[in-house]
């Protein structure tokens, strides 16, 4: 009851931050907050290595397909020695981080605070909790080499197109962008190719993504795109990587 009662407390916190202007002072206050979350994430996560993130639904069981999937690409990318980053909840996240915690991976979360459906999966190595949605959001993609786009909801959208914005503004560099399962998102695709056509984005923006039915393509994809591109090499005495001489920048 006590940690209900302590979710609905943060989750309150940030909503009446949206609700508009209040004093200087709660303003003041809230700030702090989130630089005290910033640098209490920033020193957990600081030696978790180059990650891939894994975004998708927390609503799809075990018995789901798109949960098999997600667990097949955690392990296989796991094996190429990427720790591998979730939203730390259930579902598609629970499945990736799960693949690579049984293949002997990483298997890392930033999990946000709500009153319901998300807690931490069991499959983590290492997990962080966070009140703030925007603060989630930049570390899912702060560490991360490459990212790969599950079927899921709104907040898997939303998440998508952070990450291609920031790259297409160059505010990150070009990292590898995988939307898994052509048939799921057919829809979404139609809409991104509309907004090439009509000039909306650059024709060449739609060089940014990658949409694939194989777990081995994904793979493969990340493999010439993050690996190579970006000079990442293996240690030899653990599954995880040095960081290359193009070392990410954020």
């Amino acid at each position: 009851m006590e940690n209900q009662k302590s979710k609905f407390f943060l989750q309150k916190n940030e909503s009446s931050f949206l609700q508009g202007p209040r004093s200087r002072f709660k303003e003041f206050i809230f700030t702090l907050k989130v630089q005290y979350n910033f640098i209490r994430a920033f020193r957990k996560m600081h030696f978790i290595g180059p990650c891939v993130t894994v975004f998708g639904s927390a609503r799809f069981d075990e018995n789901s397909e798109h949960y098999k999937n997600a667990e097949k690409i955690g392990a296989a990318l796991s094996k190429l020695g990427f720790s591998i980053m979730t939203g730390g909840g259930p579902g598609i996240m629970e499945a990736a981080n799960k693949g690579a915690y049984e293949a002997g991976g990483y298997s890392v979360g930033v999990n946000i605070i709500l009153p319901f459906e998300q807690n931490p999966n069991p499959y983590l190595h290492k997990w962080i909790d966070i009140p703030y949605f925007f603060v989630r959001k930049f570390l899912l993609i702060k560490y991360s080499y490459a990212f790969v786009v599950m079927p899921g909801g709104m907040g898997t959208l939303d998440e998508l197109f952070e990450a291609i914005t920031l790259i297409q503004t160059k505010m990150i560099q070009n990292f590898p962008v995988v939307i898994f399962d052509s048939e799921y998102h057919k829809e979404l695709c139609h809409h991104i190719q509309l907004m090439a056509e009509n000039e909306s984005i650059s024709p060449e923006d739609m060089e940014l993504l990658f949409v694939t039915d194989s777990a081995e393509e994904v793979v493969k994809h990340i493999e010439v795109h993050a690996i190579k591109k970006f000079g990442l090499v293996k240690k030899k005495y653990q599954p995880k990587w040095w960081y290359g001489e193009n070392r990410k920048k954020f």
